[in-house]
């Protein structure tokens, strides 16, 4: 075990040093951060001063290397449009994205995961082709496409949530949080259901597949010829088998929820790190294009090694594996 998850941990240090590079990369090819912070009508002597102070006028390893040792600090420098540290504005963004990212995650599983297993056991009723019928339309629908509807049906038409921001928010210490107040959780229904349409359907289609085909193994078929209920079958056994790829999904999908919650934000103007990335995008604001890639490529490596101890936990198979290696 502890061999696996040294394993693991270098391979996810590897992953970052790479990821990390190529958010160094942004401020050598994309944009000179002096012209952006002097402008065009800076004098030269401004220029070589600012450079020198920048440490732009270092070698490019070493300059690699600062960046490195300021990243492991979480330090990106200035942003070039608000002039703030980028950590600052980062951190400001960061839990309105993930209290959106996981109320989505836990509506798909929550729904996800009964309705697939609803769907397999019961394939072929009616309320099983309605949810296999919706699934088809939530993977199709684009996510901006799902976001606009709801705004016209519940916010246009009904007049039921706000199209727009986070609402009322509270401070624990330097995280802003909408969980505990009426008006956040007023704000956060349309943006989480939005974001979580397509996590769900997927999930949903995974989960009815692999029960299907874990229903048709042989050791299901000795189960009931010992006399077990089909209960205890479906989900003492079946069940607790299609988990194993549902943990691997899920946790992928996770990490897509906070990476590509940008057009959710967008749609809603949630005030979260993928509308910060649109706007930086636009302005060309190299550090928080940076500091976003890193803080995302993290959060991915992080779910992927959660991911992985999971499997010890869920898949004897594996440890098994591992006392057999060693």
């Amino acid at each position: 075990m502890l061999v696996f998850i040294l394993r693991r941990l270098l391979q996810a240090l590897i992953v970052m040093v790479v990821v990390a590079f190529i958010a160094f990369m942004l401020f050598q090819y994309v944009g000179d951060p002096v012209v952006f912070l002097l402008g065009q009508d800076a004098r030269p002597d401004q220029i070589a001063q600012l450079r020198t102070s920048l440490g732009l006028d270092q070698p490019f390893f070493v300059q690699f290397w600062h960046f490195l040792l300021n990243a492991v600090q979480g330090e990106f420098g200035l942003s070039l449009r608000q002039g703030a540290k980028v950590s600052r504005l980062i951190g400001e963004r960061l839990p309105a994205t993930i209290e959106l990212a996981l109320v989505a995650a836990i509506l798909s599983l929550l729904i996800g995961v009964p309705l697939g297993v609803y769907a397999a056991l019961k394939r072929g009723s009616f309320l099983s082709q309605v949810a296999m019928t919706v699934s088809l339309l939530g993977v199709s629908l684009p996510t901006f496409l799902i976001g606009i509807l709801l705004i016209l049906a519940f916010s246009v038409g009904l007049g039921w949530f706000p199209s727009f921001g986070r609402g009322e928010v509270v401070q624990l210490g330097w995280w802003s949080s909408g969980l505990f107040t009426r008006d956040g959780w007023h704000h956060l229904v349309l943006p989480a259901i939005t974001l979580a349409v397509f996590q769900l359907a997927l999930i949903m289609r995974l989960v009815r597949a692999e029960m299907l085909e874990v229903l048709r193994t042989d050791y299901i078929r000795f189960a009931r010829a010992r006399g077990l209920s089909n209960r205890a079958i479906h989900f003492g056994h079946a069940l607790q088998n299609t988990l194993v790829p549902v943990i691997t999904i899920t946790g992928l999908q996770l990490g897509q929820l906070i990476a590509f919650a940008i057009i959710t934000e967008t749609v809603f103007q949630w005030p979260g790190m993928g509308l910060l990335f649109i706007q930086a995008v636009t302005y060309a604001d190299i550090p928080i294009m940076a500091a976003y890639l890193c803080l995302i490529a993290l959060i991915f490596v992080g779910i992927n090694l959660v991911v992985d101890l999971l499997y010890f936990a869920v898949d004897p198979r594996l440890r098994v594996g591992q006392s057999g290696g060693h």
